[in-house]
């Protein structure tokens, strides 16, 4: 396979690849680092779904956000450049503030993507809505009702039915990277040198802000910096319930624990 990988990226990238190391968190792709004649090196992604990807990276780097830049596009094959990472995150909180707002001040026309995306067999539907309640309820909640116990899939439609109370109408469409947690932002020195596996779409930029406290602890400072609007904090359970069922489903019960307390937070 790796012989397979490095011609087809040699080939792509027009110099010579000397080998292919897998990394780790390749759950939902396959990754290697690759060894570029002349010593550079490249980052390989593998998957159905890569020329999505590619357009979100882009979609990053537009807004002024750091993003390792996408050197070539095969069938199922996305080559991008390694970034430099010290993995210092607990360095980086303020930096990462100031990133968000040049990524969040990217607004879209509506809420949503142009296209579908997915993590692994959990599909991510991103078509549009006219307002945001209904993103949430259709796209982000209601979608997993097939998917889980019949319990559980009852409470999680009737917090549906209520987000026209609980969530903001119209609020800016900001860019989202979608899946923003620790081991998607790479920093050194302090500050954020990338964002890397995107699962972007238009929407409430809370969203990223709380799917980062799911694996990763932000200081008060870091949230006094986004300037999040009044009563985000009780916000957070709901749009944290999206990225623990898509868990959920992929991980098994491990996460059902997580799942609960969110509901019980807003039931």
């Amino acid at each position: 396979m790796q012989t397979s990988l490095t011609e087809r990226a040699a080939a792509l990238l027009g110099t010579p690849v000397l080998g292919a190391a897998a990394l780790s968190g390749g759950d939902l792709s396959a990754v290697h680092r690759l060894r570029l004649e002349g010593g550079g090196s490249a980052i390989a992604k593998q998957g159905p779904l890569v020329s999505v990807e590619a357009e979100m990276l882009a979609a990053l780097a537009a807004s002024g956000a750091p993003a390792p830049a996408v050197l070539a596009l095969g069938e199922d094959l996305l080559l991008i450049a390694e970034m430099p990472s010290d993995g210092r995150l607990a360095t980086s909180w303020d930096n990462l503030a100031a990133t968000l707002h040049l990524l969040h001040s990217a607004t879209g026309h509506g809420y949503g993507w142009h296209a579908d995306y997915a993590f692994g067999r959990v599909a991510i539907p991103n078509g549009a809505t006219g307002d945001w309640p209904s993103f949430w309820a259709e796209r982000r909640l209601r979608c997993h009702l097939p998917h889980l116990p019949a319990t559980l899939a009852r409470r999680i439609g009737r917090l549906a039915d209520r987000l026209p109370d609980l969530l903001p109408a119209q609020p800016a469409p900001a860019l989202l990277h979608g899946d923003l947690w620790g081991g998607n932002i790479l920093v050194a020195g302090g500050r954020v040198t990338a964002l890397i596996d995107p699962a972007c779409y238009h929407g409430d930029r809370e969203v990223d802000a709380a799917m980062l406290t799911l694996f990763d602890a932000p200081p008060a400072r870091f949230f006094d910096a986004l300037a999040l609007e009044a009563g985000w904090q009780g916000r957070q359970p709901i749009y944290s319930l999206w990225p623990l069922l898509v868990h959920l489903r992929l991980f098994g019960s491990s996460y059902a624990g997580a799942v609960e307390a969110a509901l019980a937070a807003v039931e």
